[in-house]
This record gives C-alpha cells, sequence and structure tokens, in this order.
C-alpha cells in the first residue's frame, strides 16, 4: 500500500475538498447509510455535483461516486469530464471505478484507500465486501488518482467502526 500523504504534502484545496467529502459521509452514516461522500469538481474549481452514499434503501450501487458518473455523463461535454476532479472519502469500489472510465471523468483524490477499509474490517474480524477490494489503478489503469491522505485516516476509521458497532479507542 502506498504511504498516506502527509499533510505537509496536502493543498488547501485538497484538505477543504476532501472534508466536505468527509461530512459527506457522516451524513450518511447518521442517516443509516455506509460513510461514504463525494465532490466534482470542474477544471476551475467549481463543485458541480456532491453526493453521499445512499445504499440503506437496499440499492447497494446507490455509491456518491456511482451517482456523480452519472450525473457527469447527463450534463457535461466529454472535455469538461476529462478535466474534472472528483474528490471522495474513500477510494471508488470496482463498479464506481468502472463507471468513472466509462465516462470519462479525470483524476481521483480519496481521503482513505480500499487497501486500508479492507484492513480496518479484517482487524474488526468483519467479513470481507462481497466485491473483491481492487485498487482505481487496476480496474480503469487510465486515471490518475492520489491518495490516501494521513490526516483523514483515524477520523474514517472512526466513521466506518461506527457502522459496524465497534469500539476503536486507542
Amino acid at each position: 500500500m502506498p504511504e498516506p500523504i502527509s499533510p505537509a504534502d496536502t493543498s488547501d484545496d485538497e484538505r477543504r475538498l476532501l472534508r466536505r467529502c468527509i461530512d459527506l459521509a457522516r451524513e450518511a452514516l447518521d442517516d443509516g447509510d455506509e460513510p461514504f461522500g463525494s465532490v466534482l469538481v470542474d477544471a476551475t474549481g467549481t463543485v458541480r455535483f456532491e453526493d453521499r452514499n445512499r445504499v440503506g434503501g437496499g440499492d447497494e450501487t446507490r455509491h456518491p461516486e456511482f451517482e456523480i458518473a452519472k450525473w457527469a455523463a447527463t450534463n457535461l461535454s466529454p472535455d469538461e469530464r476529462r478535466t474534472s476532479v472528483v474528490y471522495t472519502s474513500g477510494e471508488h469500489c470496482p463498479m464506481c471505478s468502472a463507471a468513472h472510465a466509462w465516462v470519462g471523468l479525470g483524476r481521483i483524490v480519496h481521503a482513505a484507500s480500499s487497501e486500508q477499509l479492507s484492513g480496518w474490517l479484517r482487524d474488526w474480524g468483519l467479513p470481507e465486501s462481497p466485491v473483491a477490494c481492487l485498487p482505481i489503478g487496476t480496474v480503469a489503469p487510465g486515471i490518475d488518482t492520489r491518495g490516501p491522505f494521513a490526516e483523514f485516516t483515524a477520523e474514517i476509521r472512526a466513521l466506518h467502526a461506527r457502522l459496524h458497532g465497534i469500539d476503536d479507542e486507542p
């Protein structure tokens, strides 16, 4: 696993947008969904779309990254999609990585990695996901990615611990 990016190597814009993703993830968890949130930013830095996980109703495809891909396919030109950036609290799953690549979205910046999440679930003795934990680059090798970010690791881990009813105090 790549070393998490240090706070010294994190821009103010990355920090602000990843913070928004984590706030969306917390909102999802507070509403009974899994803690994931994502933001789509265009080439000028304008937030064009944001969403949070909505799988609580039983549709396991209601990931925010998948919703971003669908929205972008309908609302942005191919050039706008290519120059956009998706910020997200957790690395895309294979379904979302594929959707991202199929619609031609640009860079992905993720606060936590799929490998981190899988490790936390293992540490807590929880079952693995029904879908293989693959990094974005394995599913969609042409997509530029950046993450995970060290300063958000404990907070995101705590959200996932709360989801599973785990007391994860140090």
